[in-house]
């Protein structure tokens, strides 16, 4: 691989499993964001969140987009869900490769993670419903940002981790 293939998406659109799953057919490196930022800063996202607030993660974000470009880093990226709401970052990851953005609905993502708690951005959703709804109101902010920050477009809804990932295959021989 010349370039790196990088996913993007909300919290729970299939970024990680994806990027596993093309990892191992490709044979290349598999970069996660979130868990190569809790490697450097040494603590939790959640932690992070709590300890130096949401624009200092954004920053260790952009820097760490900044030295992959530099590196010339050529495997899979997992994104984390709010990397590409900076314009700086939805650059980075152009000029890293070819970007698709997992897209799928609040419905879909809430059912994903309805046993996670260690999503800072959802800490004290009471119920499914209200899960649903902060998703939800979340997409509707982020949702520009994602489509314009992607080449090609995945619908995770009704596909599984292989289907997607035979997607993103075919789309990167087109």
């Amino acid at each position: 691989m010349d370039k790196a293939v990088v996913l993007t998406g909300y919290m729970g659109a299939g970024k990680s499993s994806v990027a596993a799953e093309l990892g191992r057919i490709l044979g290349a490196e598999v970069l996660d964001t979130d868990a190569r930022i809790e490697e450097l800063e040494g603590m939790s996202i959640s932690s992070i969140f709590k300890q130096y607030g949401e624009a200092y993660f954004r920053d260790k974000e952009t820097s760490l987009l900044e030295k992959l470009k530099e590196e010339g880093f050529c495997g899979i990226l997992s994104t984390g869900g709010g990397m590409p709401l900076r314009s700086a970052n939805r650059e980075f990851l152009r000029d890293l490769g070819c970007v698709f953005y997992l897209k799928a609905s609040p419905a879909a993502i809430a059912r994903r993670l309805s046993e996670d708690d260690s999503r800072p951005l959802l800490a004290g959703a009471k119920d499914m419903a209200e899960k649903e709804k902060r998703i939800a109101a979340m997409l509707t902010e982020r949702e520009a940002a994602y489509e314009d920050g992607a080449d090609i477009i995945v619908d995770t809804d009704e596909a599984g981790v292989k289907e997607c990932a035979d997607f993103i295959l075919r789309k990167l021989n087109d």
